[in-house]
């Protein structure tokens, strides 16, 4: 799929969103696009969000990278663990497997994510600047929702992307 047809067809998905919760349509257009590489992920997955007792039929294993300050994390695969300098920190960078939340559609991802968001303290600085798309992107970056250690850049540089394309089916 390419990333102007992406745009097009989960931007309104996102609107839908938006409008219950007041969180940024394009912040989570950016967010999904990123997380699943402008593309429905396996199972309907647009945020990587895990799923972490693997027993209950709405989960998925999927291979991954983490970025974590310990050796010695747990998870159900682990093909290899690598020492690596990001951001003056040494972390360990993982290629596993993990369990992810997966989804009947795409739209269900989209609630599934504002819900998840809602119901979890740690994000309640991004809750409160959810209407700015880069205000609201650069605390769930603060807040941990990934472990790549430059994930609010990525995450504003997808927001840039989403904007970009948006301003060209605007124009069409």
């Amino acid at each position: 799929m390419k990333a102007i047809d992406y745009v097009r067809k989960f931007y309104p998905e996102a609107k839908k969103v938006e409008k219950e919760t007041g969180i940024s349509a394009l912040a989570m257009l950016a967010q999904s696009a990123g997380e699943s590489g402008w593309k429905p992920g396996p199972g309907n997955m647009m945020f990587g969000i895990k799923d972490f007792d693997g027993v209950n039929g709405n989960e998925q294993l999927i291979r991954t990278k983490e970025y974590l300050p310990i050796s010695t994390a747990k998870f159900p695969v682990i093909h290899s663990v690598t020492k690596v300098k990001k951001g003056g920190k040494t972390l360990y960078k993982y290629d596993c497997e993990t369990y992810f939340r997966k989804y009947d559609t795409p739209a269900d991802s989209f609630r599934d994510y504002a819900k998840f968001i809602q119901d979890n303290p740690r994000y309640e600085i991004a809750l409160r600047v959810r209407e700015i798309p880069e205000l609201y992107l650069k605390e769930l970056a603060k807040a941990g929702y990934a472990t790549a250690p430059d994930y609010e850049d990525f995450l504003l540089s997808m927001l840039r992307s989403v904007v970009k394309r948006l301003r060209i089916i605007e124009n069409e």
